[in-house]
């Protein structure tokens, strides 16, 4: 019977490199292995069939080969695969060992190796400063815990004068394989916890761990623009790692404190700047506060509550920003409170004089009545 083009076989480009040519035979080797298909001969045709594919084609001399001459050059050299009708196929896991490999073997990121080495985890600590310091920026000084080796047993875990012995179980390599049907699975050993040793005699001190619980003081640099949310990274002063592996790192995370007159918006602040009834009807200059001291604004005569200025480059300058922010300040009309009767009857005089005019001096006022009266049809 006529042999299939190997191309065809995997269903892949004659130009397809070597991580193609390796996901098509996964993929149709995970569809037909015979651990998966007892008693189907179709499917273990078809699977070997592709691992013939795949072995050719992932070998430089026989697919050059292969390419000039098809399978009858193969054949002269000698060169071929098994071929569909011979005998001899790996188990399912030799035809994924590279998949589990990558899954369950060294060098995972983060996670553990041989010998039980694990990097520490990262931790995270929640910094609470003020908008005058996340503005300026500052260094403030931060306590965490931490473990440091134990200075009685010098880490080993083991009372003074004895050492660990070497785990029977994994003979010191800190992890076993598991065969668990057609899959095979790397993993710590159960009974050193990847240590590769097991502590007989545990120190007093640590109890064991080879590590103890301390306090250390960090300087933490904020810079200045940070708002609330924003994480600094201080490397490697996260939690230790285990059996020599690499320390996590420690995240600072930016908490800022209500301010008692501004709120943030961005780079932008805002506030709130009550004014008198007289300073809003004669206009006037007030004062109002920044971050970076009083500054002073012209309030034009007749203006109403709710009216924005905008103070260029008063807000803040982001940590990602070229230039600052703005201060926008919302005036308020402030309603006098504890008038005195003389207060209140200058008040009403104020108003009667205004109404004579018939509304000339409150044209919102005199525009919603308007509007009332139309609507109500009176």
């Amino acid at each position: 019977m006529a042999k299939r083009d190997y191309y065809e076989v995997l269903g892949v480009a004659r130009d397809a490199d070597e991580d193609t040519l390796k996901k098509a035979y996964r993929k149709l080797a995970m569809k037909h292995h015979p651990d998966r298909n007892p008693d189907d001969k179709s499917a273990e045709e078809k699977f070997k069939e592709a691992k013939e594919a795949y072995e050719v084609l992932t070998d430089e001399q026989k697919r050059a080969v292969y390419d000039r001459h098809g399978h009858a050059g193969l054949d002269a050299t000698g060169g071929g695969g098994g071929g569909p009708g011979q005998p001899g196929f790996g188990g399912f896991a030799d035809a994924f060992g590279d998949i589990f490999g990558d899954i369950f073997g060294q060098g995972r990121a983060g996670g553990g190796g041989r010998n039980g080495v694990y990097r520490g985890a990262d931790l995270r600590y929640n910094l609470e400063i003020t908008l005058e310091e996340a503005a300026h920026g500052t260094e403030t000084k931060i306590r965490i815990p931490t473990h440091d080796p134990c200075e009685v047993c010098d880490g080993s875990g083991a009372k003074p004068g004895t050492q660990p012995k070497t785990c029977t179980t994994c003979n010191g390599v800190g992890q076993v394989r598991m065969q668990q049907g057609f899959f095979s699975v790397q993993q710590d050993c159960p009974k050193c916890h990847g240590s590769g040793k097991i502590i007989q005699d545990a120190c007093g001190t640590c109890h064991g761990a080879g590590r103890v619980k301390k306090q250390k003081t960090l300087a933490v640099k904020i810079p200045s623009g940070v708002d609330v949310g924003d994480r600094i990274r201080l490397t490697g002063e996260g939690e230790p790692g285990v059996n020599g592996g690499p320390s996590g790192d420690l995240y600072v995370q930016i908490q800022v404190k209500p301010h008692a007159v501004f709120e943030r918006d961005g780079n932008d602040l805002h506030c709130e700047m009550p004014i008198s009834f007289v300073t809003a009807a004669l206009g006037g200059e007030i004062e109002v506060p920044t971050l970076d001291g009083a500054a002073k604004i012209k309030v034009p005569h007749e203006t109403q509550s709710g009216k924005v200025f905008r103070l260029r480059g008063k807000g803040i300058k982001g940590v990602r920003s070229r230039e600052h922010g703005d201060l926008l300040c919302h005036l308020v009309l402030e309603t006098p409170v504890h008038l005195n009767e003389r207060q209140k009857q200058l008040l009403r005089d104020f108003e009667n004089a205004t109404l004579e005019d018939g509304g000339r001096h409150n044209p919102r006022a005199k525009s919603w009545m308007d509007k009332a009266k139309e609507f109500f049809g009176t």
